[in-house]
């Protein structure tokens, strides 16, 4: 759950320790100073919506209604405590390691599931040796997660069974936090890659500081596989410059020989990849590649080297892996979240959806390897403390050859996600985005253009189309990296560079550089930097620097989008409804306490609703569109923000079926006439959607009684407040 390291929060925040104020490697940190004193974290929140961050206070006595409420609402805590075959096995496997009364230590506690796992495991073995020795100690960092521990230890009886410590695991010293070394180790430190928790730094120092030579733990061994594949949609994601090849629009985001300026990060990408088991095609048998045993220390570092025999032709697009938990010493007892088309073939059998555990991918350099049927490829796969890397090449040849010869970029490298990737270079997109910029500018002689998002493409965009056009950017999230890339690009394009400039001096100060109305074009996708993973309307971003910024803009300035939409589509979501409704009993210990806390939809006190989260719906598991495609609110941005906005729409459905929430999406309607419009709706694979859970699934009948559903929105971006999205059911 949380250790060293901890992935669960939003990367919005950031905590420090308040008696140090010192930058924690793990996104959350605390540090309780004695069980009766107060305890006080620092967490820095940015808001999306403009940008700007602020400084937050978590008391330890905080009461209900302060600014930390809803922190731990948006992780995956509960998608975790809904696994029930997670949950299971963990039972299982600490009922039959722990065989007497012992010292049992948990990092990363959560709600502490597995320290009363522990105990009750304890006090069966207690009653039959009639030794009452046994101890719990459970480790949990993170300040709103212990507070809420608390309260579920209470529910259930067990605060006085287990000593509940607020510090990083590697913060324990025995002697001072615990008494003695522990016998027996629990915990759930893993990610989807397996180590991004920090699993390697907190098993060497437990193993060194905190636990008895040849400890027992739980689990036991993990082991990393992989598996080659030819995917279009994963080549896609990954492969801008061959796909901007397709492309007839006349620049490039990546000109030739400038090859490693721009792509996806080099580490592995979670996803559901049963979502596109129609589009892979399987060229290996899945490999073994990595063991960690968590009884014993495990090396920082770890390489190996394999040869793999391709089972049918085709282009190695990339290399999906995934992990097997082995929980108890004697191997009967296991968990995978290995893709549907090895689990159903095996053992272990296929667990239910869930999103808090996902396979990863990694994407092979350019188009890919071509390889034969029966031919052999060079797989090298190394560990760090954090993550798990490959390097594919074929045994007689380099993977790829370069077509052109370097340039020299020196140290810029710009990095996106891999849907961005995708989407630039997607043709029907650039081809959008081409003709709407190309209608904006018609008319105007010597353009002045605005952009004030990250967008890449649209500077190159203005610049294309009309060659009397001078082009400023913000890059508010890119900053420095994109003056670069632009630099860098330009001549290979055969722009002007004095045709483009990145204003370094921010938003605020754009007016005062340019005091007369001298803008003709103000332009966004819109597009944030950082706001991927987010909810949809965030990018409403866009209308609140359109509207800081209308003092520079011409009488006659075009703005782009002209408006946006927020959409939204009734959904049967049978196993995102199952990963997030409200618990009940979890292996027999009471947790419905926490389903406030951790944003549970359905069986909520009055009053309580359940958060809008972002997903993409296609990977949601089984899903289907029950109703009509609806306007909840328009956004007019050729006008500046004068107040709240608000809108209400009955749901008209057309299919019948069991309706779980609603999905909620930005259209972007980029000029007046409406003739060109962007849409991340669900069928749109490369964004995210709102899903807006429902306080209980609604039967849905075509003819006869059925119930109705009401959708109310309303949004004020001139107070900064966030879009609150109800609904009532008649």
């Amino acid at each position: 759950m949380s250790s060293l390291f901890s992935l669960l929060l939003p990367k919005t925040f950031i905590s420090f320790r308040c008696h140090s104020v010192t930058r924690l490697r793990s996104s959350v940190a605390a540090r309780t100073m004695s069980s009766q004193s107060s305890q006080r974290v620092f967490q820095l929140r940015q808001d999306p919506l403009t940008g700007n961050s602020e400084w937050i206070v978590i008391e330890d006595n905080d009461q209900p209604g302060t600014s930390t409420d809803g922190l731990l609402a948006t992780t995956s805590y509960l998608d975790m405590l809904n696994d029930s075959r997670r949950n299971r096995a963990y039972r299982l496997a600490i009922e039959k390691t722990i065989t007497e009364p012992c010292h049992v230590l948990d990092i990363g506690a959560g709600t502490g599931l597995l320290s009363m796992m522990a105990v009750r495991a304890m006090r069966g073995r207690e009653e039959e040796s009639g030794d009452s020795k046994g101890m719990v100690t459970a480790c949990e960092s993170y300040l709103p997660m212990v507070k809420l521990m608390r309260k579920v230890l209470h529910k259930n009886g067990m605060t006085k069974n287990i000593n509940l410590i607020n510090k990083r695991s590697d913060e324990l010293k025995v002697g001072s936090d615990i008494a003695s070394r522990a016998d027996v180790l629990v915990s759930e430190i893993l990610d989807s890659e397996l180590l991004g928790e920090g699993l390697i730094p907190s098993l060497q120092h437990a193993h060194d500081m905190l636990l008895v030579d040849n400890p027992k733990t739980v689990p036991y061994r993990a082991t990393t596989y992989c598996q080659l594949v030819e995917s279009t949609f994963l080549c896609n994601m990954h492969d801008l410059r061959n796909n901007e090849a397709k492309t007839y629009d006349g620049f490039r985001l990546v000109p030739p020989g400038l090859e490693s300026l721009f792509g996806i990060k080099s580490q592995q990408y979670s996803m559901h990849v049963d979502a596109i088991e129609k589009d892979i095609k399987l060229l290996s048998e899945p490999v073994k590649i990595f063991e960690f045993d968590f009884w014993k220390r495990p090396e920082s570092n770890g390489e190996l080297d394999v040869h793999i025999e391709a089972i049918t032709a085709g282009s190695v697009h990339a290399i999906i892996s995934w992990w097997v938990l082995q929980l108890d010493s004697e191997g009967t007892i296991f968990y995978s979240t290995a893709p549907r088309w090895i689990d159903s073939n095996s053992e272990i059998g296929v667990r239910d959806w869930c999103d808090h555990w996902k396979q990863c991918v990694w994407f092979t350099p350019g188009a890919g390897v071509s390889i034969s049927k029966g031919e052999k490829v060079h797989l090298h796969a190394a560990h760090t403390c954090t993550n798990i890397l490959y390097n594919l090449k074929k045994t007689q040849s380099l993977t790829h050859e370069m077509t052109y010869f370097p340039l020299s970029t020196g140290d810029l490298h710009l990095t996106l996600s891999p849907e961005r990737v995708a989407i630039y270079g997607d043709s029907i997109y650039r081809q959008s985005l081409f003709e709407a910029t190309r209608k904006a500018l018609q008319g105007k002689s010597y353009p002045q253009c605005l952009v004030i998002d990250d967008s890449l493409l649209l500077p190159l965009v203005a610049l294309h189309i009309s060659n009397r056009s001078r082009v400023l950017s913000l890059s508010p999230g890119l900053q420095e990296n994109a003056a670069r890339y632009f630099e860098v690009i330009a001549d290979s394009n055969g722009f002007s560079k004095d045709r483009f400039e990145y204003f370094r001096e921010g938003k605020a100060n754009l007016a005062k550089a340019y005091p007369s109305k001298q803008i003709d074009l103000l332009i966004g996708e819109p597009y944030y930097s950082g706001l991927e993973s987010g909810l949809p309307w965030q990018n409403l971003r866009f209308w609140k620097d359109r509207t800081l910024l209308d003092s520079v803009l011409s009488e006659d300035a075009v703005v782009m989008p002209y408006k946006g939409v927020l959409r939204g589509c009734a959904m049967y979501l049978p196993d995102l409804w199952k990963s997030r409704c409200c618990l009940r009993n979890v292996e027999g210990f009471d947790h419905a306490l926490v389903n406030t806390t951790l944003g549970g939809c359905g069986d909520l006190p009055s009053g309580k609703d359940s958060p809008c989260l972002p997903f993409f719906i296609w990977q949601c598991g089984e899903t289907k569109k029950l109703s009509k495609e609806f306007t909840v609110m328009e956004f007019d941005f050729s006008k500046p923000i004068r107040g709240p906005c608000s809108g209400e729409v009955q749901i008209e459905f057309i299919k019948p079926g069991v309706c779980h929430g609603i999905a909620l999406w930005m259209d972007w309607v980029m000029d007046e006439e409406n003739s060109t419009v962007i849409s991340t709706g669900p069928d749109e694979k490369y964004w995210k959607q709102g899903v807006k859970l429902l306080g209980k699934p609604v039967t849905v009948r075509l003819k006869g009684p059925s119930s109705s559903i009401g959708i109310q929105a309303s949004l004020d971006l001139s107070s900064n407040s966030d879009l609150i999205i109800t609904h009532t059911i008649s």
